[in-house]
């Protein structure tokens, strides 16, 4: 218990930069101090949030990957500390004794190998030591690395520290899930972008797992070298108007077939009204509201997709299952720890 509480305790205070403890000041709404005097005009807080909201949220969230790296390091360097106090020896005792124990130095082919690829113009004797100990240390990392990930599985671990806050408006917005869900997903995104057909799948998942707890909402984030997206989102709108948007959304993604033809026909697979369908897109009638959310992507600076905003906390890039799932499990009720739970069941 003690150990675990030690990881809390130092999660707890690494989260504090969230609530704007440590952060670059998080400007309050109600909080107009004059920042700038130009010409006997005054500009205050407030002028800054709103016209230079984009600019602020990208500094935030630069901000918040150094914080999140720092905090990854020392929840690694905690987890390495107790695992050595289990074995009541030091950290580096433990590595020695328990991670490295079975790294193999190279052969000399491998060593030779190696010098051939590194276009070196020293030769290869004045330089095998320091070849040796170059793929020594690569070794060891790697396998400090995976003892880590050993770690953490293992671990009571929940991190805290949340990145910087946006709001958005969804009148916008397809919304999938309960309207009452605790947590709230969305996803800007762009039809043609790979990374985004990626994550879709995943998306899915996240809310097959977490059920009535979860609300996933998609913007519309056309990018200009992507030629086909705009019209792709405009049919996705279509589709919509005629209560088949998420089904046409998925078919999108799973076919990436993005041909003005193509996008009717998916009309024909999904039965719906082909001739209104075909009006719609040709008309370009939801051309307005994919512009829309275009436009407020790009007032927040979004550097492209696909981006996510979880109850408003913003981060962005090719993202995996366990960093969406971490991120929605920020934002739900504290669960207690099973530690916790046995405490309580132990006192009754």
């Amino acid at each position: 218990m003690k150990n675990i509480a030690r990881v809390l305790w130092i999660l707890a205070f690494a989260c504090l930069p969230a609530f704007g403890q440590v952060t670059p000041v998080t400007i309050s709404p109600s909080d107009s101090s004059v920042v700038a005097e130009v010409d006997g005009r005054t500009l205050t807080t407030v002028d800054l949030e709103r016209k230079k909201a984009g600019s602020l949220l990208q500094a935030r969230y630069q901000y918040y990957s150094s914080q999140r790296k720092a905090l990854d390091q020392l929840v690694d360097e905690e987890l390495l500390a107790i695992a050595a106090e289990h074995q009541h020896v030091s950290v580096d005792e433990l590595l020695e004794k328990k991670v490295y124990k079975d790294i193999k130095d190279p052969t000399e082919d491998q060593l030779q190998v190696y010098y051939e690829g590194m276009e070196s113009t020293e030769p290869y004797p004045a330089v095998r030591d320091r070849v040796l100990d170059h793929i020594r240390e690569l070794r060891r990392d790697k396998a400090k690395a995976a003892y880590i990930k050993d770690l953490r599985a293992q671990a009571s671990l929940r991190i805290l520290l949340a990145p910087p806050v946006a709001s958005l408006n969804l009148e916008n917005a397809f919304v999938k899930g309960a309207k009452s869900a605790p947590v709230e997903l969305v996803e800007f995104a762009d039809y043609e972008c790979p990374y985004c057909q990626q994550v879709n799948p995943l998306l899915q998942k996240l809310q097959e797992e977490y059920g009535d707890k979860l609300s996933i909402a998609y913007k519309d984030f056309p990018l200009p070298m992507h030629h086909r997206a705009q019209k792709a989102a405009e049919a996705a709108r279509c589709a919509g108007d005629q209560g088949k948007y998420w089904e046409y959304h998925d078919v999108l993604y799973y076919s990436r077939m993005l041909d003005i033809n193509d996008l009717k026909k998916h009309a024909q697979v999904l039965k719906l009204d082909e001739t209104r369908f075909a009006k719609c897109l040709d008309d370009g009638k939801q051309a307005e509201a994919v512009k829309k959310d275009l436009e407020e992507g790009k007032k927040m600076g979004l550097p492209g997709t696909p981006s996510f905003f979880v109850n408003g906390h913003y981060f962005h890039g090719a993202v995996d299952y366990n960093t969406l799932k971490e991120m929605v499990d920020q934002q739900l009720p504290a669960r207690p720890s099973p530690q916790a739970l046995a405490q309580t069941a132990s006192a009754k």
